[in-house]
Parts: C-alpha cells; structure tokens; sequence
C-alpha cells in the first residue's frame, strides 16, 4: 500500500466546488507513478529499459467527490503482477478514513523495441510489495457498445500535444477527458461509476471520432462513448453510469 497525501485546489474544481472527474484519473496516475519512482522503477528506469507500463482498464466506483480545500489521502495497491500483465487498486479517502473513490485498474508491461507485451521483472514485484485487492465489486474490463437505441456521431477531435504524455501517445486520463467533454459538453454530471477500456494508442495528429450511445433505462442509463479511428475500430471505449 502506498499513500500520498494532499489537498483539493481550486484548479481542479468543477462550478459546483467538487473534485472534477477527469482530475480523479490524474491523482491515481500521479501516485502511482510516485510509488514507481520511489521504489526504482519510475519513468527514467523505464524509459533506459526500453519498457512502459500501458493501462487496458480502469474501473472507477464513487461514493461522493471531496470539495475544493478538502485534505485527502490518494492511495494506490498493486496486489497481483502476472506474466505481463499487472493489477491495481487506488483509493480516495478522506483523514478521517471515509472512503470516497475506490477503483480497479489491468496494466500490461511492454517491450518498447520488440513491441510485444512481456513478462514483468519479478525484482519489480518484489519492490512494490503487492498486498490484497480492496473489497469492491469487481466488473469485467471489456465494455460492449450497446445496440438500443441510435448511437450520436460527433465530428473528429485531432489528437494535440497537450493531449500526449511522456510515451508519446495519448495519456489515458485525457482520452476520458475528450470522452467527458464531447458526452456532456461544459455541463458535468454526477457520475457513480466509470469504466474505461483502452483498444489501441493514438499519436500526434490521429483524429478521434466520437460515437455516443445514451441509455433508455429509468431514471438514466449508462452513457457509452467509443473514440474511434477512421475506420471506426475504437482508440478506447468508456461507460458512465450516472446517479
């Protein structure tokens, strides 16, 4: 288990004082990559290693969203390392030890210049120290795009700098970025659980063509946006189940 402690800014409220969403994917990928710093295997071992650590998932359930000036703790769990592939939990909870945020995350390790997925170092296992998976009901990772009702297609969105990350490709924090602002515009929901999942990376200049079907289920259904390729073979897939 790994903890950082912090405070809600004012840059990253919405209009109402609450944690943005979009901002909830950034904390949990800061303090994993502060984990992986602090245990050796942070972005220069990686990047002199020729290796990466790419998200396939997220799975992200919220009880309630901390205010501007709230102090949090952000905490992250890497609890199963197999093969290539990599498992972890985060956390959002308040000083007190509300929980507030609780999430799933499949990571798979690659080999930059074979390009091929491999099997993670276990001296890395054993620098994390992996610990037991947090008590949330666990959902599959794919996510199928529903076929009810006529899905909404938004012009393409081209892929900028401030959309890239050191990789070079698309941070996955700002593919749900792109997917929020084209569902719901400047208007922001509250939302009880995301889902996420992540087919292919796009670079500089790739153009994202949005694809959105909203839910006919009372009160609200679940509201699927695809990002897509030109073809239409999705860059990622993502589901958010409103309150």
């Amino acid at each position: 288990m790994y903890t950082w402690e912090t405070r809600i800014r004012y840059s990253e409220v919405d209009e109402r004082g609450f944690l943005k969403l979009p901002a909830v994917v950034d904390y949990f990928q800061d303090c994993s990559t502060f984990q992986s710093e602090d245990v050796g295997f942070g972005i220069a071992w990686l990047a002199s290693s020729h290796r990466v650590w790419v998200v396939n998932a997220w799975q992200i359930e919220i009880s309630r969203l901390p205010r501007i000036g709230d102090r949090i703790i952000v905490g992250t769990n890497p609890y199963e390392i197999k093969g290539f592939l990599g498992l972890r939990n985060f956390f959002l909870q308040t000083e007190s030890g509300e929980m507030l945020v609780m999430a799933n995350s499949v990571w798979s390790f690659l080999d930059l210049d074979k390009s091929t997925m491999e099997r993670a170092p276990q001296e890395m296992s054993d620098a994390y120290g992996l610990g037991e998976r947090l008590d949330m009901n666990y959902l599959p990772r794919k996510i199928p795009f529903p076929g009810e009702s006529e899905p909404e297609k938004k012009p393409p969105v081209e892929v900028q700098t401030t959309h890239l990350d050191t990789n070079h490709h698309v941070n996955n924090g700002q593919f749900f970025h792109i997917a929020m602002q084209e569902a719901f515009g400047d208007t922001m929901p509250q939302v009880a659980r995301l889902r996420v999942e992540y087919k292919k990376q796009a670079h500089l200049g790739d153009l994202l063509y949005p694809v959105i079907a909203r839910g006919t289920q009372v009160p609200a259904g679940p509201v699927t946006i695809a990002l897509n390729d030109e073809n239409g073979l999705p860059y990622c897939a993502a589901e958010i189940t409103l309150c």
